[in-house]
């Protein structure tokens, strides 16, 4: 199993925890109360940096329950941690809802799902091999 290193940033910060064996997401907890007003987002500080394992990234998602049951969502979703940074993570919330939404210190707002980085070499050419597909973007297939 791999190891992530937390640090509080204060005494009392909640470090992330699965909440059931077999999750794939660590829970997030806000350090911070605030009140999103609907449409508003903001940075909501967990009180806690990491230190993730060699050749991971943190990708950090929104819970279900609170975009179920307040439409309060990670407005980045996926948001990604890089391997290398070392500051506070932050959770950019997003309140799609129609009314004002309390964010209580403590509370969980995002998980954080550690997952492999594939590193690629990049190299510029004139031309792409040609696919079935091709160019077919937005829409391409239908509805």
């Amino acid at each position: 199993m791999m190891e992530m290193q937390v640090k509080r940033l204060y005494a009392d910060a909640v470090v992330p925890a699965y909440a059931h064996p077999g999750d794939a997401g660590l829970d997030l907890f806000a350090y911070e109360a605030i009140t999103l007003a609907p449409g508003a987002s903001a940075v909501v500080k967990t009180g806690v940096a990491i230190a993730l394992p060699p050749g991971t990234e943190g990708q950090v998602r929104p819970r279900s329950g609170l975009a179920a049951k307040h439409q309060v969502s990670v407005l980045n979703t996926p948001g990604t941690i890089d391997e290398g940074y070392r500051g506070e993570v932050g959770v950019i919330l997003v309140n799609f809802g129609k009314a004002a939404f309390p964010v209580e210190k403590g509370m969980k707002i995002a998980q954080l799902v550690v997952k492999p980085v594939l590193r690629v070499k990049v190299r510029p050419v004139d031309e792409l091999d040609a696919t079935a597909r091709g160019e077919g973007g937005f829409g391409s297939t239908g509805i």
